[in-house]
């Protein structure tokens, strides 16, 4: 029996006519230059993509702020990225103190489990940031040999902002640190060296407003050393960083590098070190603390409170009355505005990375956020939201450089 081919409908007929704004937790839009070298295809073993990926590494440092040696590409989202420094630096029986506060986090300690790490889970109160002192305690308790952490929990919105402080109680008790930086890479500081990170994570499709499916990780000296002295053989083959590192360090093979994903990523990185990362971190504040001012401007309330609040991710509690997926569905149809909903919390959530912070898109969606809000029958005083916003970014005061 042959099997026919099936008749499809081209994108043409599927996409919208109107381009939606993508104002949600991930992917966000992507720089014109980024979408035109995602449609290069070269030869992924010769002197140009060698060139290419010197560039990417040099770029990398600058963005990770770190000298490291050690910046490897990986083919796949940043989940991926997440398993190669996990798979690499957890051995079989190693404890790992996973410091969870929302679904990414959890997926590290998810991902520590399977590899055979004896993995401790401290549990952070919802929606708060973890607090340093008691992770000390945890890691003088548990003598983990890695802890894992996210920056940012695009889950609920909310930023362990007391980040440095448990990469030095970590490292004063010889313990690797594996930071997960999808949304927060280039949106905020997060300084490797200097704050003693081991292993940084990063994926294309948010805080570097590159395409989805193609990442980064940087290690440090201290987490290299424990990656080439392991005498066990790891269990990944595409996630082994040796074998990655003949790619990225060597100029042999390892596998049909990404080459169109490279070619984004190095567009990505060029356009952040054109704009410095200090005027990127102003940017992603001013439009940030903007959005959100707008938000309470409508009479609407944030999930998080500002002690733990994520700037890259503001997340919405839904009025009461109205529906969440009600609210995304419209939003979308009437406004040609993508928005979040979550992991099994009762908020709305809106992204502010890269090409998100830009001032007409935060119009935009205030403006449509509003607006759907009164046409489910809530309560929304767009007038003021829109008011409140703007003078936010008129007050905003540079806090970088």
């Amino acid at each position: 029996m042959r099997i026919s081919a099936p008749i499809v409908e081209s994108l043409d007929t599927i996409l919208p006519e109107e381009p939606l704004l993508m104002m949600g937790a991930g992917p966000v839009p992507i720089p014109a230059k980024v979408a035109a070298a995602n449609g290069i295809v070269i030869n992924h073993l010769g002197e140009t993509m060698s060139r290419i990926i010197e560039q990417v590494k040099s770029m990398s440092r600058y963005v990770f702020q770190t000298e490291s040696s050690h910046i490897l590409g990986v083919a796949g989202p940043g989940s991926a990225a997440m398993e190669m420094a996990v798979a690499n630096l957890v051995a079989p029986g190693d404890r790992v103190l996973s410091v969870s506060n929302g679904f990414f986090s959890g997926r590290l300690a998810e991902m520590s489990e399977r590899v055979g790490g004896e993995v401790t889970r401290y549990t952070i109160v919802e929606g708060q940031a973890a607090n340093p002192e008691e992770i000390a305690k945890a890691i003088a308790e548990i003598q983990p040999k890695v802890l894992t952490i996210v920056q940012g929990e695009t889950s609920n919105t909310v930023c362990n902002g007391a980040l440095p402080e448990i990469c030095r109680a970590a490292q004063a008790a010889g313990c690797l640190v594996i930071v997960d930086a999808v949304c927060t890479l280039s949106t905020m500081p997060l300084n490797m060296d200097e704050w003693g990170v081991d292993a940084v994570i990063t994926g294309g499709q948010k805080g570097l407003s590159c395409i989805p499916g193609v990442s980064l990780v940087a290690f440090s000296e201290l987490a290299w050393d424990k990656i080439t002295t392991r005498e066990d053989t790891l269990r990944h083959w595409c996630l082994d960083a040796k074998l990655a590192d003949k790619f990225w360090y060597q100029s042999s093979y390892h596998y049909t590098a990404p080459v169109s994903g490279i070619m984004a990523i190095h567009e990505a990185l060029r356009l952040i070190c054109d704009e410095t990362l200090e005027k990127r971190f102003d940017r992603h504040l001013k439009c940030s603390l903007a959005l959100q001012a707008g938000i309470q401007g409508l009479g609407l309330s944030l999930y998080a409170d500002k002690a733990s609040r994520l700037n890259s991710v503001v997340g919405i509690n839904v009025p009461e009355g109205l529906n969440q997926k009600e609210i995304l569905a419209a939003i979308s149809r009437d406004f040609k505005v993508e928005i979040s909903g979550s992991f099994g919390l009762n908020i709305v959530r809106i992204g502010q990375m890269g090409e998100q912070c830009r001032v007409h898109n935060i119009f935009r969606t205030i403006h449509a956020l509003g607006s759907t809000i009164q046409r489910l029958g809530g309560e929304a005083n767009l007038p003021l939201g829109v008011a409140m916003l703007e003078k936010t970014l008129q007050e905003y005061q540079p806090q970088f450089g």
